[in-house]
């Protein structure tokens, strides 16, 4: 993928899973919400399994472990090992181990998938700012983490401990909804102490460079809900991307996005991974995709046709991305995707 700004989704010739060699695929919002899989994402990524794409996981959430989340995707359906996964537990624990001396003490604000990075690259996980950590590392610790674990983080951050933070994901989906994520509890962190954390999950470079060294591959194509993470993360990484519309992403967001939100390609789930893309062209002063036309008018978008929701919203976005350009579409969008269902 070059850097020159996006005006529109791309097709593809042939299935996503054979133009590509490995998904590195999200998790929340795209195979499972709230521990349940999502429609068609198991029957879905076994077909692009046996098809040959190798499937990675690569997650924002440092709660879990790579074991322990191999062995819930395993449950739900979908044979994955430990080393399928890749978290941003990982990716903190790898740039902390290269700023502080191997054995150091660091102050663990999180969970079981944290504390288990960082013992894989030679540091002691401690508990209390008064255990003389050299630095601080938060995570997503569920919803059950204490409030004084924050405090903690606190005390070791006034001392001058550097301080480290897994992701910033404001937001995690559950089967309940959408919940607090650890870029929430990370500004609590922040607005007590006005100190800033290096970050390392999507999108920021650390992550991409962890899932490329653990997984080895050569085509990526990164799956995700997310387009604050998971696409702003490919962007970032100059890899091609796929938004799926299972998670947090509306048709507005999508619609808004600008360059670095982008998405290659639009799909309505993983079912996406074992089709080609259609083309979106132009038509007049419009775009067409499918049955669809779409024109950006004075004041809003414009859709006229008939035909699959998805390249109606394929043809929205192009019509949006061109007159944003290098900005955001501030056209009004609503009647044309209700239109379409989204």
């Amino acid at each position: 993928m070059s850097q020159s700004v996006r005006t529109r989704p791309e097709g593809s010739g042939q299935a996503l899973s054979k133009a590509y060699d490995t998904a590195l695929l999200d998790l929340d919002g795209v195979v499972y919400a709230g521990g349940l899989a999502i429609a068609h994402a198991v029957e879905s990524l076994a077909t692009a399994r046996e098809g040959g794409m190798h499937l990675a996981y690569v997650t924002n959430n440092a709660l879990r472990t790579p074991d322990a989340v191999a062995g819930h995707l395993s449950e739900l359906g979908i044979p994955t090992g430990a080393d399928d996964v890749i978290t941003s537990a990982q990716a903190v624990a790898r740039l902390i181990s290269e700023q502080v001396p191997e054995g150091s003490r660091v102050l663990v604000i999180g969970g079981e998938g944290l504390r288990v990075a960082l013992r894989e690259r030679g540091l002691q996980p401690v508990e209390s700012a008064e255990d003389e950590p050299v630095a601080v590392v938060q995570g997503y610790g569920g919803p059950e983490l204490p409030w004084g674990r924050f405090a903690e983080a606190c005390y070791a951050i006034a001392r001058g401990v550097p301080w480290y933070a897994s992701n910033t994901d404001l937001t995690i989906p559950s089967a309940r909804g959408i919940a607090p994520g650890n870029g929430a509890a990370v500004e609590v962190v922040r607005i007590a102490t006005g100190a800033e954390p290096q970050v390392a999950g999507k999108p920021l470079p650390p992550m991409h460079r962890e899932t490329i060294l653990r997984t080895g591959a050569e085509r990526p194509l990164v799956v995700g809900d997310r387009l604050d993470t998971d696409i702003e993360g490919a962007f970032n990484g100059e890899v091609d991307s796929l938004l799926v519309l299972t998670g947090v992403t509306d048709g507005a967001q999508l619609l808004a996005a600008p360059p670095r939100h982008r998405p290659t390609y639009v799909d309505a789930d993983l079912r996406g991974l074992l089709t080609g893309q259609p083309e979106v062209g132009e038509a007049g002063e419009g775009f067409r995709c499918g049955g669809w036309t779409a024109t950006a008018g004075a004041e809003r978008l414009e859709l006229e046709g008939d035909g699959e929701p998805l390249d109606g919203l394929r043809a929205l976005c192009a019509a949006a991305w061109t007159v944003a350009g290098e900005g955001v579409c501030e056209l009004e969008t609503g009647k044309a995707l209700a239109r379409l269902g989204f």
